[in-house]
């Protein structure tokens, strides 16, 4: 009894809906209903506007990402950018330093009366017992032990110690090893300069009467050593200038310290003088030329 009345109630009411639907197809388009809708959609407009700014804002907040993302991404490639460039640069500079050097060695080939042969500086040992370097010739280039070493500007740079088929290895002025005859460019006083390493180079054995100032230029002396021996270096080569004189009334020699000329430490590039000792010593000019003798 119960089951049939719930069923006749759910039929009437299905009958009931489809009738009303019926009405709203047939009057879709009158007054009333037009004003229902209008009124609904009046309700409505303050909830569609939130929709709407709401659709917007999550548009903006995705479109803002991508923009984000894509700043990103200008950002990295124009740093990776900066840095090839900074490698160019630093390429360009090394080309410029190395292109200077070679074009001031060219000038030093053109002054001297000698036969050169230039080398690659490929290894260092500079330690607090030692100043030796290796270049990458040798003597398939006609580079003999004894020979010496020059760098830009005709400043001295040591001399060969040993020789290979294909490199030869230097030992520098500032090594402790190194002796030179030297030649005061002012007063023309002489002296022995030695290497000290990190420190100065060291002129001794120079007469007390003869007078050393400090800032003159210290030049090979290129002498003859007596017995048809001379000087196992041309004269005239820069050595360095005089930074300190170190003298004392009660002795009859003083000594200066010298700052070698060449920048021995930072060398790419030499010029190793290779026929000196087979040219004619009358070939030696131990007067001035152009201000140094």
């Amino acid at each position: 009894m119960h089951s049939s009345t719930i069923g006749r109630r759910q039929a009437v009411a299905y009958v009931g809906l489809l009738v009303l639907s019926m009405l709203l197809l047939a009057f879709s388009g009158s007054a009333p209903l037009l004003e229902l809708r209008r009124g609904v959609g009046f309700a409505l407009a303050p909830v569609q506007q939130v929709v709407r700014d709401a659709t917007r804002q999550v548009t903006s907040v995705f479109a803002a990402i991508g923009e984000i993302e894509r700043l990103r991404l200008q950002v990295q490639e124009l740093a990776q950018r900066v840095d090839e460039l900074e490698i160019e640069n630093r390429q360009l500079q090394s080309l410029r330093h190395e292109n200077d050097e070679l074009a001031a060695l060219l000038d030093v080939r053109a002054s001297l009366n000698h036969e050169t042969v230039a080398g690659h500086v490929i290894s260092r040992r500079l330690t607090s017992q030692e100043r030796v370097i290796s270049i990458d010739r040798g003597a398939a280039a006609g580079i003999r032990v004894d020979d010496p070493v020059v760098a830009g500007g005709g400043a001295l740079v040591g001399q060969v110690i040993e020789v290979g088929a294909n490199y030869s290895r230097l030992l520098l002025l500032s090594d402790s090893r190194f002796v030179v005859a030297g030649l005061v460019e002012g007063s023309r006083a002489t002296g022995d300069v030695r290497g000290q390493l990190e420190r100065p180079l060291s002129m001794e054995g120079i007469s007390a009467t003869d007078e050393v100032n400090i800032g003159e230029a210290v030049l090979t002396a290129g002498i003859d050593l007596g017995g048809g021996i001379r000087s196992p270096f041309p004269g005239g080569l820069l050595i360095g200038t005089v930074v300190d004189v170190q003298t004392s009334p009660n002795q009859v020699v003083q000594s200066a310290l010298v700052l070698p000329a060449a920048a021995l430490d930072r060398l790419e590039y030499v010029l190793v003088v290779v026929n000196y000792r087979d040219s004619p010593p009358a070939e030696e000019s131990p007067g001035p030329t152009d201000g140094a003798p």
